[in-house]
């Protein structure tokens, strides 16, 4: 097992395609490689060496899945989401002590500026794009010789990404080159990747899920990815038609856009040669993975990942194992348990925090002693999720600790409120999320989008919640929305919902 990104690149075949993008000549392994080295060769001319941090600000694409690679063969990456604000880009590239920004030539962006105030040095990437997908050259100041150059070894820093910050300041989670590594040969194996398979990659290049699930899982299995420019549910079913992928990975508001377009595209769906679809990131409701299985007739494997865990943790296995509806699966890498608030791990049907351990796992957030106490029990780590195990260890997720509604003193899931809610024949989309109560301390609320030319009063949805749950979960606030927020994952996210949705107590 390869336990360094150079290393792990060496799995392809030359002449096999490596990365692929729409309208552009596919790399193939051996031009990866060869990139690889002489991007790493550059980067320590240009004084920057091992464990040096590189933010890397680009659009998703051939050259960010390339950046990631390259220069994590030889550097520390720190993809940044390019649409972040001046003052996020100055919060993110102060906090992790950039050594470089590298950001597209000619690209406009508030990062520049930063950087500039910072007195952080500036790459340019150039690509050509009409060239093989994947391939730049990269242009700055040059820089005294590194500490440490040449290709990472298996305990240096690869990558580095902040947590979401939605509780607390987000707090920066290293990934050494053998838990990345680790993890993408958990997830090739889980889903039995071979260099016959190909990624349709629609998720974010700056989040954990595009960067293990679709990118570096592929790259250990000398398979290929088609990279998009981003999720465009217009545009998924020419691109199914271009790429003919045999798999793609998504969270569960991308696949619910891209069931409500299929019937539209009905040629391309009929097409589609899928293996498996993948869904990761969030829940997937029951009916949204019955749909998709039913339009594209493959299996939906749904799996549990997280940044700390470089991504996967558990997952439903492909047939003809069973696949379980609202469940993540089995262990799918480390070690997985239930641990009760005094540390002590649970029996199985016990209902606790969701605990990891393994060569994936994060050895712990950077200068924050605090929150390692907190996260860390007896060398396991600590999700704060809660969940259970079955009679036959698939893992089911009842909630994430911090979304648990506390109705006086009554817990709610609103994963359990927002299946019911989705089985209502007027309902598209939906999020259960707790209120502001002045007695109560916080209260039910639910926010829908409903399906085309359907119509639903809150007294409808309060009525049929009512016939299906306690009365305590029933929400007490209904909305109606074109839209639901979404974080830049694509993530619909319930802690601070009522606040943005301006529901004070």
């Amino acid at each position: 097992m390869a336990q360094t990104i150079h290393e792990l690149l060496k799995a392809g075949r030359d002449d096999a395609p490596a990365l692929s993008a729409p309208e552009r000549p596919s790399l193939d392994y051996a031009g990866l490689r060869r990139h690889v080295a002489a991007t790493v060769e550059r980067l320590n001319a240009l004084g920057i060496g091992r464990n040096d941090r590189v933010a890397i600000v680009l659009a998703n694409g051939p050259e960010m899945a390339s950046a990631f690679l390259a220069i994590g063969a030889g550097a520390t990456t720190a993809p940044l989401n390019p649409a972040y604000r001046a003052e996020e880009f100055e919060f993110y590239l102060s906090d992790l002590n950039a050594k470089a920004l590298v950001i597209e030539d000619g690209a406009e962006s508030p990062a520049l500026e930063v950087a500039k105030k910072l007195n952080v040095p500036v790459i340019r990437l150039k690509a050509d794009p009409k060239g093989p997908a994947g391939l730049f050259t990269l242009e700055g100041p040059a820089g005294a010789k590194p500490v440490q150059g040449g290709f990472a070894e298996a305990g240096d820093i690869a990558l580095v990404l902040h947590t979401s910050g939605t509780t607390s300041r987000p707090k920066i989670v290293p990934l050494a080159q053998r838990n990345v590594t680790a993890s993408a040969g958990n997830i090739g194996g889980t889903l039995a990747l071979t260099a016959q398979d190909r990624c349709l990659n629609i998720m974010p290049l700056f989040h954990i899920h595009g960067l293990m699930a679709a990118t570096l899982s592929s790259m250990a299995a000398g398979a290929s990815v088609y990279c998009s420019p981003g999720f465009n549910a217009l545009k998924v079913f020419s691109w199914l038609d271009e790429a003919k992928p045999t798999w793609y990975t998504a969270v569960p508001t991308m696949h619910q856009a891209i069931v409500a377009r299929a019937e539209r595209n009905p040629d391309s769906v009929k097409r589609a040669k899928l293996r498996f679809i993948r869904s990761s990131s969030s829940s997937l409701p029951p009916q949204v993975m019955a749909e998709l299985e039913r339009v594209f007739n493959a299996p939906v494997i749904e799996a549990y990942g997280m940044t700390e865990a470089s991504h996967q943790m558990a997952s439903n296995p492909l047939p003809p194992k069973a696949r379980k509806p609202g469940s993540v699966g089995i262990a799918a890498g480390p070690e997985v348990a239930i641990m009760d608030d005094s540390g002590n791990l649970l029996p199985q049907g016990g209902v606790g925090e969701i605990v990891i351990k393994g060569a994936n796992v994060t050895a712990g957030y950077e200068n924050n002693p605090k929150a390692n106490e907190g996260a860390f029990t007896h060398g396991w780590f600590r999700t704060g999720d809660q969940g259970s195990f079955d009679a036959e260890g698939y893992l089911s997720i009842t909630g994430r600790l911090k979304e648990i509604i506390n109705r006086g003193g009554e817990k709610i899931s609103p994963r359990e409120v927002d299946e019911v809610l989705l089985d209502h024949p007027a309902v598209a989309q939906a999020i259960t999320f707790a209120m502001p109560h002045a007695k109560l301390g916080e209260e039910v609320a639910a926010a829908l989008v409903l399906k085309e030319g359907a119509s639903a009063t809150e007294s409808d949805i309060r009525s049929f919640v009512a016939g299906r749950l306690a009365d305590f979960k029933v929400p007490r606030k209904v909305l109606f929305l074109a839209e639901i927020p979404k974080g830049a994952t694509g993530k619909a996210q319930r802690i601070g919902l009522a606040e943005k949705l301006g529901l004070g107590a």
